[in-house]
């Protein structure tokens, strides 16, 4: 049986659950984020070109139709202009069908790339990027390490846009503790509705013991936010978008699922909010989270 390469941990948005799996990357290039477990104790590897021939051979065998591949690994656009370049003309040379290539990224790893690059690499199918920007407030964006500023966000996804290249983006509840959801919702939301995001997605903050984040709670140096808050977060920053995009918060860290378009589906969500948000289950919403073993 002939296996493709895969090295730690494997993910990838529920939204690619059609796309081949290609590993460019393991790990993360980063490894600071506060919050972050799921790529905890695998060191980044950068796949050989050999390795990924080896992969796009049996791709090409088995499914040798694929239109569209997803690179694997925390943040696969890290890689330089010129890596892009070569595994997308890789991939064009074993699957003739495929029509996009999507992957991970930073906010960070956006930046050396200018938006002549960005171009050509759309030409190549680079679409619907998956950038984990989490927040758009800058306090919480240093509480958590991410690396990036509010206006770091606004920048980059600017020129992907200017590129022509879709994107989504995330956004996590309760990421800025107790207390402060409202700012980070709001602050967030006013950088948002300055762009033009193929998705948002939501995620809301469950942490692992295997994060830093973790250890700092057992310190008392920080305070998660309840449910109750995170969902009036959510509230707040859903009616404050003005945008036009598609919002998924379908998965397993939401206790109250929803998916819907902006503005059609608004009044809907914030209703089915207000519903979840008048009913005293604190505790039951708690033990929900508590039961999470795995995003």
């Amino acid at each position: 049986m002939e296996l493709l390469h895969f090295t730690g941990q494997v993910w990838r948005p529920p939204y690619e659950a059609s796309s081949q799996l290609l590993q460019v990357t393991a790990g993360c290039t980063y490894h600071k984020c506060k919050f972050c477990s799921l790529y905890h104790g695998t060191k980044f590897r950068l796949s050989p070109l050999s390795e990924i021939e080896e992969d796009l051979k049996v791709i090409q065998k088995y499914q040798p139709k694929a239109r569209r591949v997803f690179l694997t690994g925390a943040n696969p656009f890290a890689l330089s202009y010129n890596r892009l370049l070569e595994l997308g003309l890789l991939i064009r040379k074993y699957l003739p069908y495929c029509e996009t290539i999507g992957t991970f990224s930073r906010i960070a790893d956006i930046k050396p790339k200018s938006v002549e690059e960005l171009k050509n690499l759309r030409h190549l199918g680079f679409d619907s990027i998956s950038i984990g920007t989490e927040s758009g407030d800058d306090e919480t964006l240093t509480k958590m390490s991410k690396g990036n500023t509010a206006s770091d966000i606004l920048e980059q996804c600017q020129k992907l846009e200017e590129a022509n290249i879709r994107y989504n983006l995330v956004y996590l509840t309760g990421l800025a503790g107790k207390g402060k959801g409202q700012q980070n919702a709001t602050n967030t939301a006013a950088i948002f509705n300055q762009l033009h995001p193929f998705t948002i997605n939501f995620v809301s903050l469950t942490v692992f013991p295997e994060s830093e984040l973790y250890q700092e709670i057992q310190a008392y140096k920080y305070v998660e936010a309840t449910e109750h808050e995170r969902l009036l977060e959510l509230r707040t920053f859903i009616s404050t978008l003005t945008i036009k995009t598609t919002l998924l918060g379908n998965t397993v860290s939401n206790a109250i699922p929803f998916v819907g378009m902006i503005p059609n589906d608004k009044v809907r969500i914030l209703k089915d909010l207000d519903a979840a948000i008048k009913q005293p289950n604190e505790t039951e919403l708690r033990q929900y989270r508590d039961h999470i073993v795995s995003l």
